[in-house]
């Protein structure tokens, strides 16, 4: 078994070996490339340097002794925050100064010639570990300020969702790109995951919300950026793409990227290389694609808000998910499970429902479909009863008018259902909009306005 076979960075990666040795070149040339994407050799300093202004390496495998400049001498390399690479020194010299001045300048590892190929890869190893740790880091620091719903959309035995499960089954282990349509709340990211958790691959699952990073920060967010790229870019950082290597990047939101952007993904996913913001040189890139959005693409492309070549690039596949009113066989399943679940979370007992209960969520319509279920039920095990005035169908079973109080005014009426709509859509103001069929700033407006107001209290009983 390979040394480094564990390490799915490998794929992707790009190592620089210097040494004015042409059999230590070939030796290591040969040895590397059986593990990573791209590897290169020079003789001298200066060789190198070309090298590296044309190609990024994730790892420079350096001779302290060359003709001309020394290896702890080129500083280009060793201190160019933009463009890091880890090192390696190797020399055949074992002074103690030598290697103190080598870990003085960012040394990532020092090794004596001559060595066998075990310790070469053994320092490999290291190094790249320390580097995927310092990614698992990263990414499980952004899930913390980022927390997403886990819950499993696929409880039920409803036809749809046996239909999806056996879909997810088939797909999931291809490199295929694959698309998910569905209404928010529908479960569009737990259905990514689940397709990342069968795949096979070695690498983490990325998450990026489209349309909760301000389009001027997004192209940095996925691609990376070099110090001083734009203003507060203090320091160089890695793209969620370069996190994502050897694993899943899932755009979700996709229909919120600009249309500018869209250019830049689409050559990211055709070339397999993505250009930090301020740099020139290209990164390869080994991900798995998915992206999902609430809204039909197809449309969006025949409205000119989407690039028809990226939505081909993308569409490889569709999932398209069943919303809540099409699967109501599965709310009594859904509805014991969140009842359970959230009772532990709060410390509250269980609400027991009825048949009749069961009967009235299964005739309502859920709005925020799978999302708005769970925060009903929520609201159960808060109250210690089931606020049955919500359900519009059980105002039908008990002979009243459906919907809202009638001694509620028009306005009120209004309110009450922009704010659902926007609880639905989770706080997204666009998604929001597009969904009640108004401008965004008309919506803005009438939060403005109606944020000091208090809401109207329903006298009626259930």
């Amino acid at each position: 078994m390979s040394i480094l076979q564990d390490f799915n960075l490998c794929r992707s990666a790009s190592v620089l070996v210097v040494d004015d040795e042409a059999g230590m070149r070939s030796f290591l040339q040969k040895a590397l490339q059986k593990h990573f994407g791209l590897v290169e050799v020079a003789g001298s300093i200066e060789l190198a340097e070309e090298l590296r202004k044309r190609c990024h390496f994730d790892l420079i495998i350096l001779d302290v002794k060359l003709p001309g400049r020394s290896g702890i001498e080129w500083y280009e390399a060793l201190e160019d925050p933009n463009r890091h690479s880890d090192v390696i020194f190797m020399t055949a010299y074992a002074e103690l100064d030598t290697a103190i001045q080598a870990l003085r300048v960012g040394a990532a590892d020092f090794i004596l010639k001559p060595f066998r190929l075990e310790q070469m890869m053994n320092a490999v190893r290291r190094v790249l570990q320390r580097r995927q740790l310092a990614r698992e880091n990263f990414l499980l620091r952004r899930e913390m300020t980022q927390l997403v719903e886990t819950d499993s959309p696929m409880l039920g035995d409803s036809p749809g969702i046996k239909r999806l499960e056996a879909v997810i089954q088939r797909v999931a282990p291809t490199p295929s790109a694959v698309l998910i349509e569905g209404e928010s709340g529908t479960g569009k990211e737990l259905v990514a995951r689940a397709l990342h958790q069968q795949s096979g691959r070695d690498g983490p699952y990325v998450p990026v919300n489209c349309g909760a990073i301000a389009p001027e920060l997004l192209e940095a967010e996925l691609f990376g950026h070099t110090k001083g790229a734009f203003t507060g870019a203090d320091r160089a950082r890695e793209g969620l793409f370069n996190f994502a290597s050897g694993g899943t990047l899932f755009l979700d939101e996709i229909g919120e990227l600009p249309l500018s952007m869209q250019a830049k993904l689409l050559r990211a996913l055709e070339s397999k290389t993505v250009r930090p913001v301020g740099s020139e040189q290209e990164i390869p890139i080994d991900v798995r694609i998915l992206a999902a959005t609430n809204r039909s693409l197809a449309d969006e492309v025949q409205a000119s808000r989407f690039r028809e070549d990226l939505f081909y690039r993308l569409n490889v596949l569709t999932l398209t998910l069943p919303p809540l009113r099409e699967r109501a066989e599965d709310i009594p399943q859904l509805a014991h499970y969140f009842s359970r679940k959230l009772s532990q979370e709060l410390g509250l007992p269980a609400v027991p429902f009825s048949h009749e209960d069961l009967m009235a969520m299964q005739a309502h319509h859920w709005t925020g479909n799978i999302r708005e279920l769970k925060n009903f039920i929520e609201r159960c095990i808060l109250l210690g009863h089931l606020p049955l005035h919500e359900l519009t169908a059980q105002d039908s079973l008990n002979g009243r008018t459906p919907g809202y109080p009638s001694c509620w005014p028009l306005d009120e009426v209004e309110r009450r259902h922009i704010l659902r709509v926007l609880e639905a859509c989770e706080g997204n103001k666009s998604a929001t909009a597009r969904q009640l069929g108004i401008a965004r700033k008309t919506l803005e407006r009438k939060l403005i306005a109606w944020q000091d107001e208090p809401l109207i209290e329903s006298t009626e009983q259930s």
